[in-house]
């Protein structure tokens, strides 16, 4: 369970450099025009099916908040298992001692998802102006 816990926060934190690499750096290319990428290139099926996402920032955008919040949902769903772990341990120190790292790490994945979020939606607003409004 330890490893499991650690690759999350792991996973959680690559995927928030990532995409905010990504995004920081190929919003130069975007914005300067270079390869003819238009924001607004979303097909028309698709803005129908997201309820109205035209640009494909804010599409990619929409697709990674929901990802984190995914990923917040299953965080929390594991601090509960490690309060229960802690809880129900009685005198066993060793029960203990495993719901007290289950609780650290889902902390610091929670920690990591809500940097993440704010490192993806801040970077993709100041490097393309006028993305999510």
């Amino acid at each position: 369970m330890r490893n499991w816990i650690r690759s999350f926060a792991l996973m959680s934190l690559l995927l928030g450099v990532s995409v905010g690499a990504v995004h920081f750096f190929g919003a130069d290319a975007l914005a300067q025009g270079v390869f003819g990428v238009d924001r607004n290139i979303v097909p028309e099926e698709v803005v129908r099916a997201t309820g109205g996402e035209d640009s494909i920032i804010d599409l990619i955008r929409t697709i990674i908040n929901y990802f984190l919040g995914f990923l917040g949902v299953l965080a929390i769903a594991i601090v509960i298992y490690g309060g229960f772990m802690y809880v129900t341990a009685g005198v066993n120190e060793s029960g203990a001692e495993t719901g007290k790292n289950i609780l650290t790490y889902a902390a610091i994945g929670i920690m990591i998802i809500l940097l993440s979020f704010v490192l993806v939606n801040t970077l993709l607003q100041a490097a393309v102006p006028g993305a999510g409004q």
